[in-house]
């Protein structure tokens, strides 16, 4: 399903202070897309996530899925757009302790009524679409941080939802059962046609997308490929190195003004060396500037 979102407006208001989450966001999602949704704390990822989803109603704006028209669903009518047009994974999972994995993917089949025999189908085909066919009966406890996401991906497939939210999925992983992860992520998302919006605030998580797209204040920003977000990366590093140098040159610049002052060098080996230090630091200065960075 195509998601489609124009001029969506979030507002809470916290006693006497109104707090702006959206300030009118519009992003189109192709259908069988997957798109990444970054941008720094606070800026409104989750919000519009929530707000997608029909798990938190727009002060304003337009939110479309598929033929559904979100933002004029009555709280009654969100319940079941929940259970059959988008499937959740959070961050925190929302597993129960005393039900295996199986038990976990086949819950939400049983609030939608479907016969036993369709839940164990489904069950066995979502386990194996995860990789877990041999953990079915093990509880939450049982599993690694990653196969507890996995079997929760799975439990937001078993009404086969055609659009997947996911609200920094790897978010409390370590790097390598996060890349496990975000790889069955992008397997659902070619091998079953899926619809995904994934927020994340790491880059090499958002690099699985088709799509990245930036928030700030609010709004999309810009919409980088995955091979932009590697070269931004790679300058932010860059510029990282640069600025780090610099304060490593004032502080030997410091060290030898303290120097020549207790009569630790000659004059002129302090001229000397001082001078080629402020012409390294100049160069660096620069170069961020160069690169529009302001010092």
């Amino acid at each position: 399903m195509k998601v489609i979102v124009k001029n969506l407006l979030r507002v809470y208001r916290l006693g006497s202070v109104e707090v702006q989450a959206l300030r009118g966001l519009s992003m189109d999602v192709n259908e069988g897309e997957m798109v990444s949704i970054i941008g720094p704390s606070g800026s409104g990822k989750t919000t519009l996530l929530n707000i997608v989803g029909g798990l938190d109603q727009a002060s304003g704006g337009h939110v479309q899925v598929g033929d559904i028209v979100v933002t004029a669903l009555h709280p009654s009518q969100l319940v079941d757009y929940r259970r059959k047009t988008v499937g959740h994974i959070f961050q925190t999972l929302n597993l129960i302790s005393t039900l295996t994995a199986a038990e976990n993917i086949e819950l939400p089949m049983i609030a939608q009524s479907v016969p036993r025999r369709k839940r164990a189908e489904r069950v066995q085909e979502l386990l194996d679409v995860v990789g877990l066919t041999d953990r079915a009966h093990h509880k939450p406890e049982e599993l690694s941080g990653g196969e507890q996401q996995r079997v929760a991906m799975a439990a937001a497939l078993a009404n086969d939802a055609p659009v997947l939210l996911a609200d920094e999925p790897t978010g409390e992983l370590d790097t390598v059962n996060a890349k496990i992860v975000v790889d069955y992520l992008a397997k659902v998302n070619k091998e079953l046609s899926k619809t995904i919006i994934m927020v994340t605030h790491d880059p090499s998580v958002a690099r699985a997308a088709d799509r990245i797209l930036r928030i700030e204040d609010g709004v999309i920003k810009m919409a980088l490929t995955p091979s932009e977000v590697i070269a931004e990366e790679k300058a932010v590093s860059y510029i990282d190195q640069l600025r780090a140098r610099i304060t490593e040159i004032d502080a030997q610049l410091q060290q030898f003004d303290e120097d020549f002052k207790a009569g630790k060098i000659s004059g002129d080996e302090y001229v000397e060396r001082r001078q080629n230090l402020k012409q390294m630091r100049d160069s660096l200065r620069e170069e961020l500037h160069r690169m529009g960075v302001v010092t």
